[in-house]
């Protein structure tokens, strides 16, 4: 798994709008012609997949049926995805060296080559006009965003070298504080908040037409980029931390209502340990139950040889359900209106923490169908599904405009 564990949240059908009571389990969920039409038929945006870290780990052809994974070229279609954001994520572990540069180039590489073995299918998008044109084309844009803007370097020529060859937005930091901003899981904060180059990188990546993603970066840098920035930021994959009391990765009301200000999107991540308290909490016992042995008997025990999986028959993960991520969406709707919330899934970086209902790509119809038993009107799932995120990313398309 890529990150640690990221969830989202579930409750159920009813006409009314909010205040939700019942009980239908998604797995159980009747997916209507109606549901599935307009997943055919809407273009669907996904903020965050990360299929070319998958593929550089173990290489897949992703242009056909995969055993594995949440995304291949048949259950995208099956969907109805068909702009998933390609994740260009580069580790912590790699920041303050070229290795995190080149890595970069790699992952880029990476979808250019889906695209050129699947011409008929793929095709790299890099503007808004891209992704619709592609869409009326019958081909799935593949736009790119850098997760972790370690690759940066400190350089303002790595940040126009990147743009050219496609990355759309970048996420500030990951899981640690590198040479921009400070992150939401390293308690380490030597910036408090933005570094001065950071600051200096957020007037020139809306300069350049670059997306800002605040996902990962800490709440203090949060608040600086709003003050910064001249045009709407992305949350490309994150969740509420309303339903997740006291993780930081996610976002609590106070920002939302600064990021719905700014004219931006929080896209709602799909991992169970985004999206509930109860996955937060079995990942944490996890590592508890994981370190006593680590205490007792040392590093080498032959009790951890297998022992997520023997973990696991014990005490069975609590995955979350589309029901939950529902209530995500319903809350930012409810604080910031419908124009601020699309979909950020995490898809094939989450590991085995996926909610059930939404399993991989091909269960976006249950996704509207949940949407549409909530009494979200068919122009409010087009606004959730893409409209909104096209919205943003247009306006900060035209500030670079301007800018050149």
């Amino acid at each position: 798994m890529k990150h640690a564990g990221k969830t989202l949240a579930a409750v159920l059908v009813s006409s009314s709008f909010w205040g939700l009571t019942a009980a239908a389990q998604t797995s159980d969920i009747a997916v209507s012609d109606k549901a599935r039409k307009l997943a055919k038929e809407t273009i669907i945006v996904d903020g965050h997949i990360d299929v070319p870290y998958r593929v550089n780990e173990k290489w897949v052809d992703v242009t056909k049926a995969t055993e594995d994974g949440d995304f291949d070229y048949p259950r995208a279609v099956e969907g109805g995805l068909n702009a998933p954001f390609m994740s260009i994520y580069v580790p912590a572990s790699l920041d303050n060296s070229p290795e995190s540069t080149q890595l970069a180039h790699i992952l880029i590489d990476s979808v250019e080559a889906i695209v050129s073995r699947a011409p008929d299918k793929f095709a790299i998008a890099k503007s808004v006009s891209d992704v619709k044109s592609q869409f009326d084309q019958g081909l799935i844009s593949l736009p790119m965003g850098m997760e972790n803007g370690s690759p940066i370097q400190g350089d303002m020529a790595n940040l126009q070298a990147f743009y050219d060859r496609g990355i759309r937005y970048i996420t500030l930091a990951h899981s640690q504080s590198n040479h921009i901003s400070d992150s939401s899981y390293d308690l380490r904060r030597q910036w408090n908040g933005l570094s001065p180059f950071g600051k200096e990188l957020v007037a020139a990546m809306n300069n350049i037409g670059m997306l800002i993603d605040i996902s990962h970066v800490s709440d203090a840098a949060f608040y600086q980029v709003i003050e910064l920035t001249k045009t709407p930021v992305i949350a490309s994959h994150s969740s509420l931390r309303k339903f997740t009391p006291g993780f930081e990765r996610n976002m609590n009301d106070d920002m939302i209502q600064k990021l719905g200000e700014n004219g931006g999107v929080i896209m709602i991540n799909f991992g169970s340990g985004f999206v509930t308290k109860e996955a937060r909490r079995w990942r944490a016992g996890m590592a508890q139950a994981r370190n006593d042995i680590v205490q007792a008997e040392g590093e080498n025990s032959p009790n951890l040889v297998n022992f997520e999986a023997e973990y696991r028959k014990k005490n069975p993960y609590p995955y979350s359900s589309l029901s939950e991520v529902l209530d995500h969406i319903d809350h930012v709707v409810q604080l910031i209106g419908i124009d601020h919330v699309g979909i950020g899934s995490d898809y094939d970086g989450v590991g085995d923490s996926l909610p059930e209902g939404l399993k991989d790509v091909s269960d976006f119809p249950n996704l509207v169908q949940g949407l549409l038993d909530r009494g979200y009107s068919e122009k409010d799932v087009k606004k959730i599904l893409s409209e909104n995120f096209l919205r943003v990313w247009s306006q900060v398309e035209a500030f670079a405009a301007k800018q050149a």
